[in-house]
This record gives C-alpha cells, sequence and structure tokens, in this order.
C-alpha cells in the first residue's frame, strides 16, 4: 500500500512478563474494513486499545495518515478521527440512549452545539434502525446496547472505527441486522477494524483479515485465503 490511512509496524505490548502483543505489523487503506481475528488471548483486544490510546505500546510505531500517534492519549486520538467500542457498552445508565449518543458528540467532536449533536444523534439511530431514543439505558436489550455503543463511537465523526466484538450476544437472527449496519458505516466513508469470533459476519463483512496468535500476526488475507490457510486452522483447532 502507497498511502495506507494506518501503518502498524513492529508494535509490542506486555503486562509484567506476558507479552500480549509480539512485534505486530500491517497496512489499513481508506474504506477498507478489516478483521482481527484469532483464539481467546491472542492479544486482539490488547492491540485494539494500543491503537486507540488506551493502552501506551513499549516499542513499534502507529501512523495515522502518516502522523505518529503511538502513546498519544485516547481523547487526542478520538479528536484525531479513530474511535472504538468496546465487548461490554457502559453507558451512563440514568440517560437515554439519545441522552448517550449526544455526550459522545459534544465531547468527541470539536465546537459542536448542542442542536447540532442532537440532530446527529437522530442521524445515528436512522442509521442504526434504532427507535429507543427515549428509552434509559438501563432498561435496553443486549442489541440495543450493542447498537447504543456503536453511535457513541460513531460520535465523534471518525475517519477509522474499532469494532470490539459488536455482535457479541446476538442471535443467528440478528446477525443480518448487524451486517447490514457495518455496510452503512463502510458507505459513510468510513475505515472499519473488527474483532470478531463469529465467522460467518467475518467472512461476509470484510476485505481482508489479520490473523493473530499468542500475540504475533500469524498471516493476513482475504477470507478465503485465511480459512484454508494451515496454521489458521492449527491455531483454532490445535
Amino acid at each position: 500500500m502507497e498511502n495506507p490511512i494506518l501503518s502498524v509496524a513492529h508494535v509490542k505490548k506486555s503486562f509484567g512478563g506476558l507479552v500480549a502483543v509480539n512485534d505486530v505489523s500491517f497496512d489499513v487503506e481508506k474504506h477498507e474494513v478489516v478483521g482481527l481475528m484469532g483464539p481467546n488471548g491472542a492479544g486482539k483486544t490488547t492491540l485494539l486499545n494500543v491503537l486507540s490510546g488506551g493502552y501506551k505500546p513499549d516499542s513499534g510505531s502507529i501512523k495515522f495518515k502518516g502522523i505518529e500517534i503511538a502513546g498519544q492519549p485516547s481523547y487526542k486520538i478520538c479528536r484525531m478521527g479513530i474511535a472504538r467500542t468496546y465487548q461490554i457498552p457502559q453507558p451512563f445508565g440514568n440517560l437515554t440512549a439519545h441522552e448517550n449518543v449526544m455526550v459522545a458528540a459534544l465531547y468527541g467532536q470539536h465546537k459542536i452545539s448542542r442542536k447540532a449533536a442532537a440532530e446527529y444523534a437522530d442521524k445515528l439511530f436512522d442509521l442504526v434502525s434504532c427507535s429507543s431514543q427515549n428509552m434509559f439505558c438501563s432498561e435496553l436489550t443486549v442489541l440495543t446496547l450493542k447498537k447504543v455503543e456503536l453511535m457513541r463511537a460513531l460520535a465523534s465523526n471518525p475517519e477509522i472505527i474499532l469494532l470490539d466484538e459488536v455482535a457479541a450476544g446476538s442471535t443467528e437472527a440478528e446477525l443480518p441486522q448487524i451486517l447490514t449496519i457495518i455496510k452503512k458505516i463502510r458507505e459513510m466513508g468510513k475505515t472499519v477494524i473488527m474483532v470478531e469470533h463469529i465467522m460467518k459476519l467475518m467472512v461476509e463483512a470484510v476485505d481482508r483479515i489479520v490473523v493473530m496468535d499468542k500475540g504475533s500476526k500469524l498471516t493476513e488475507g482475504t477470507p478465503a485465503q485465511v480459512m484454508k490457510n494451515p496454521d489458521v486452522i492449527e491455531a483454532y483447532l490445535g
């Protein structure tokens, strides 16, 4: 790739004697949907935390549009244009779903008015086909909470969105709705990096998969290439 929107080079992150991310490198093109795949404990979520500023890498480079961001605090990385969701949504339970998304817009974007934040939140509720604007988040179902988490990340109007198991807890019948939402996000011009264990969703949603195992990058390629890779099969089935 000549001008990737995100370039990850030799990133390492350890916790004491545990190496969670070990010399991981890959590039992401603008508007691409890239999957991060690997067995439990492979380092996928830790890598997302490093990319979004939650953790400072021990070494390596992370460049967003050519600018080094490794070690920058998460709020700065968010305002530069990278936002993320979390496996377990933690909204403000005493606020409505709409208010939660508004708060994210107000604090995630530069100089946005309360009116503009409300209007942007309305657009996001339409995008994800959610009609629970006026319900308190403490009353919402798992799928709706996942939608609120996604809208909160989108509320900062990022160029790259990092999705951490956005389909976790969803039923088989709910997967097409999630796939449609991911496609709509792409149509908005966003670049997506997603961690997901539901292989059907991964295969149908992404252009390319980066496979991790025990903290290291095992391989990368199209979904078809990755699924046939004997090293990937070994990592999952042992």
